[in-house]
């Protein structure tokens, strides 16, 4: 009898533990004394639980409403992806033989609440729209692909050809036309794994591994892929077309010129822990939409949001930017120094500097020693989707308006590759 009544005690607390952070509050599981009555067929998770908790722990920092509907939908969702099922309670529920051991919420690893968040951020993206055009664009004519254009088309590393290719077609400079000259862009063999991998976090085609597993498997292997060797798509498109219709462009200052038009805005760049947020939604995403769409979705609606993030909460950093890890850093040397031989020894014109101190290609040892790079880390990737999950959440009466978690303009917003240029309207 004392048994069963503890155990009855234990799932009580539990409710009332529910029904107290659904109402906002903080409290820590462990620290939580009070009992209520049974409000549902099963009782949350431990990982929605915590995530709620660190959710209402968010608001309280940047000043806003805990949102009843979104306080909900945590406590439903599921946990996507390789990890453990929901757990329980640790107290909440009598110790069993099989299946996994209840827990104390508070010590979850981040990853398992970074798995229920990424499923309601990829909930919301299946459903958001794709932006349309401007109040600007809608009160002028689309531009029209110009008779003399530069006839193009633009392969090499992914992640900056796309975000040219959207720039340019936005200013009716589409590539394609009969007998294109194809453009391969390259540079830094570091900047070109750092961009593939990018451009696959932010597309559903299929599952992309951790940035240290990929990497370190590239390594191994020597397999570059696609996108991050110029060599290897030169050659390719040589033998399709001819090396008289291939150029390599090395020199970003020099692209605008092979194209038709006075510049071209860079790719944008995010920090490590955003690129891996993208990737884990987009691994979610691919479940809800077709691959064509959820691309469309993580660059045309996620992009814009994590470039224009809310600020990190307090206590916290935005994150470092993405670079190859110092141990691999010998090899990029190597490897760099071989692309530089094949491609002085192909027929194709390079469009920028291949030898000297101004070798576009070339990783060179203090460079890369100078550059710090980062890695995500799953504590500050869960800050980031708890932010993004808050993006709309109303400021709470007497806030501090610069705490409110709303976007705010991206120091580089101006790099925005759809982002009309006067100076391309001419």
């Amino acid at each position: 009898m004392t048994a069963e009544h503890d155990e009855t005690a234990g799932e009580r607390r539990a409710w009332a533990w529910s029904a107290h952070l659904l109402d906002g509050g903080t409290t820590p599981w462990s620290r939580w004394a009070g009992t209520g009555e049974r409000a549902g067929r099963v009782l949350p998770g431990a990982q929605q639980l915590e995530l709620l908790r660190r959710l209402n722990l968010a608001t309280h920092e940047l000043g806003v409403r805990p949102e009843q509907e979104l306080a909900r939908r945590v406590l439903e969702a599921s946990a996507p992806g390789r990890g453990r099922p929901d757990l329980e309670l640790l107290g909440a529920a009598p110790l069993s033989r099989f299946g996994p051991e209840p827990v104390d919420p508070a010590g979850l690893p981040a990853d398992e609440l970074v798995r229920v968040a990424t499923n309601l951020l990829a909930e919301d993206l299946s459903a958001a729209p794709l932006p349309g055009p401007g109040p600007v664009s809608r009160l002028r004519r689309a531009p029209r692909p110009r008779p003399w254009r530069p006839r193009y088309r633009l392969v090499g590393d992914p992640w900056r050809a796309d975000a040219t290719r959207r720039h340019l077609v936005a200013h009716g400079r589409p590539p394609g036309g009969p007998d294109p000259t194809v453009l391969v862009l390259g540079g830094p063999l570091s900047t070109m794994l750092v961009d593939l991998w990018t451009d696959r976090a932010f597309s559903t085609g299929g599952p992309v591994p951790s940035w240290r597993t990929w990497v370190d498997t590239v390594v191994e292997t020597g397999r570059l892929g696609r996108g991050a060797d110029p060599v290897a798509s030169a050659r390719r498109w040589t033998a399709r077309v001819g090396a008289d219709r291939v150029r390599v462009v090395l020199d970003p200052a020099a692209l605008p010129g092979q194209v038709g038009v006075r510049r071209v805005p860079p790719a944008p760049r995010l920090p490590a822990d955003a690129i891996d947020l993208a990737r884990r939604v987009g691994s979610v995403l691919g479940l809800l939409v077709t691959p064509a769409r959820g691309r469309q979705v993580l660059r045309q609606v996620m992009l814009p949001r994590l470039l224009d993030a809310p600020a990190p909460l307090p206590g916290s950093s935005p994150g470092p930017v993405l670079g190859v890890p110092p141990e691999h850093h010998r090899w990029l040397v190597r490897r760099s120094r071989r692309m530089r031989h094949e491609l002085l020894a192909a027929p194709y014109p390079v469009v920028g500097t291949v030898l000297g101190s101004a070798d576009a290609l070339l990783d060179h040892p203090r460079r890369l020693a100078g550059a710090e790079p980062g890695e995500p880390h799953d504590d500050r990737v869960l800050d980031l989707a708890v932010r993004m999950l808050l993006e709309h959440a109303e400021p709470h009466p007497g806030a501090h308006p610069g705490r409110h978690p709303g976007r705010h303009p991206h120091p580089h917003a101006d790099h925005d590759p759809d982002r009309p240029r006067q100076e391309d309207r001419r």
